[in-house]
């Protein structure tokens, strides 16, 4: 039975809350999946009222409700909401929120969700710590917080200090919405649930993985973020390492939060070492300059507001990675990301060897297409084999052919991956959440990389928006039978040039 709690929002009426959080509890309610006495306590700055946040809430959600607001779901969902106005800076502010918790009366186990600026987690969880509030004498206390977790190896190091003065690993939830998308999870259930692909999953029979995240979008407005992190920070070392260990993972013990995390960390670990001298056999990165999307003419990266007009920030950035453990020794795994790219897409792809034997040498068939398993993580979610058949006639010619998931081409509900991760925090499940040695094990895998480009600040690779990223990326392929696959459909297009 999930039990009742408050849910606090610090960052109440910003970007996060306003845009993912707020509606995501909204169509929980909408479905019916939140506790009936949850509560939501909004905390931020503004000299608000309750009702004056509810319907502030409700502008917020206009928008980004699915099928548009319904009255009815939004007069329950506004009656869980109330206010308080405080500064995260101010320790008096925690004082009283502890009062405000226990005077309303508010249900005593607590999650606090900190939808604010990662450079303040630390001062957030003290001051909660201050006033008793990290406690669970009464009721369970549990704090989520949103990625980056650190900016690299060192400043992880020192965030996990700070939240662990004050909050047991138990209490922490460090959420990576990625990890909550349907097809993400799918990729365990078709590992671990089907028998048949166990005995091809490994180096005898795979020839490469592909992992990639495209997006059209650009910075959109965050170059006060953006321009410090850039693409290796913003998407590998959280959401793409993630899928990597996923796809990489052996069968845990059992199918529990700790275990699969075990299972997951056992995977960064084995990533081999990348030396300063193999960053640039191993690693790529690039910046958009002005191009062509959807007919539309979008400006280069250097010419967004708030970037600086000397910038060597990347928005691509290709990895060559090896695990070197007794399943994937020598199979290399590519993950790339990128902004302003030709469409958004994210998606698994796995290509087999070519058989052993070259029995149609002598036939007309020229060579013998590789065979792919492709997963879609967003937009389409889908599941795809493809295998080569012959064609109908007298001739030894062949095509590709797909094996679908039943859900390929399906219009689906789009459930946002905030919604399954909320209600885990509620239920108090942290099997799709990052653990500490998580987030550290896969900064070591990135800090070198990091430490050799904070030198190069001179020159950096361009590519065009509105294609598929640099040609020049292609220098990290073992061979020159590989290439970058951009689509579920088709194997893809070449990049477009520097």
């Amino acid at each position: 039975m999930v039990e009742p709690c408050t849910f606090v929002i610090f960052g109440a009426t910003g970007n996060l809350a306003r845009n993912k959080l707020l509606p995501a509890l909204y169509h929980l309610e909408s479905a019916g999946r939140l506790p009936a006495e949850l509560k939501i306590a909004g905390f931020a700055r503004r000299d608000w009222s309750d009702e004056h946040y509810r319907k502030a809430v409700e502008e917020y959600l206009e928008p980004h409700a699915r099928n548009g607001l319904d009255r009815e779901v939004f007069e329950r969902f506004a009656r869980r909401l109330c206010y308080f106005q405080g500064d995260l800076h101010e320790p008096d502010s925690y004082r009283d929120l502890a009062s405000f918790l226990e005077e309303r009366p508010l249900p005593a186990n607590r999650i606090f969700y900190l939808a604010i600026r990662p450079a303040e987690f630390g001062d957030v969880s003290s001051h909660l710590a201050s006033v008793g509030l990290n406690q669970e004498e009464k009721g369970w206390s549990r704090m989520v917080i949103e990625k980056p977790f650190g900016y690299d190896l060192e400043s992880a190091h020192i965030l996990e200090q700070q939240l662990h003065r004050n909050f047991r690993e138990e209490q922490l939830f460090r959420i990576d919405h990625y990890l909550g998308k349907g097809t993400v999870q799918n990729v365990l259930v078709f590992r671990f649930a089907n028998l048949m692909m166990e005995p091809l999953w490994n180096r005898n029979f795979i020839d490469h993985v592909q992992i990639t995240h495209a997006e059209s979008q650009g910075i959109e407005k965050r170059a006060d973020y953006y321009d410090g992190a850039g693409a290796l920070r913003d998407m590998m070392q959280s959401h793409l390492l993630q899928m990597l260990t996923l796809v990489a993972m052996e069968p845990p013990a059992r199918l529990d939060a700790e275990s699969l995390r075990d299972e997951k960390v056992k995977v960064l670990k084995s990533i081999r070492p990348i030396p300063p001298n193999a960053v640039h056999a191993q690693a790529f990165r690039a910046q958009y300059k002005n191009g062509v999307i959807d007919g539309q003419s979008v400006a280069s990266y250097l010419d967004e507001e708030g970037v600086a007009p000397n910038s060597t920030t990347e928005t691509y950035a290709a990895l060559k990675l090896y695990i070197d453990n007794w399943r994937w020794r020598n199979v290399p795994f590519y993950i790339r990301t990128g902004k302003r790219m030709k469409r958004n897409t994210s998606m698994i792809c796995i290509r087999f060897k070519h058989p052993p034997q070259q029995l149609f040498r002598e036939t007309q068939l020229e060579q013998i297409k590789p065979n792919w398993l492709v997963l879609g993580i967003q937009p389409d979610e889908c599941l795809r084999a493809e295998l080569q058949v012959k064609v109908p006639g007298l001739e030894m010619r062949t095509r590709t052919t797909t094996l679908d998931a039943s859900t390929c081409g399906i219009p689906q509900m789009k459930l946002d991956a905030y919604e399954a991760l909320l209600l885990d925090v509620i239920e108090g499940d942290s099997s799709l959440f990052l653990r500490y040695d998580e987030v550290e094990w896969a900064w070591t895998v990135v800090d070198p990389i990091l430490k050799v480009w904070s030198t190069e600040r001179e020159y950096i690779h361009t590519y065009s928006a509105g294609g598929w990223g640099p040609e020049a990326a292609n220098r990290l392929f073992d061979r020159d039978d590989q290439y970058w696959r951009n689509s579920i459909n088709d194997e893809g297009e070449t990049g477009e040039g520097e």
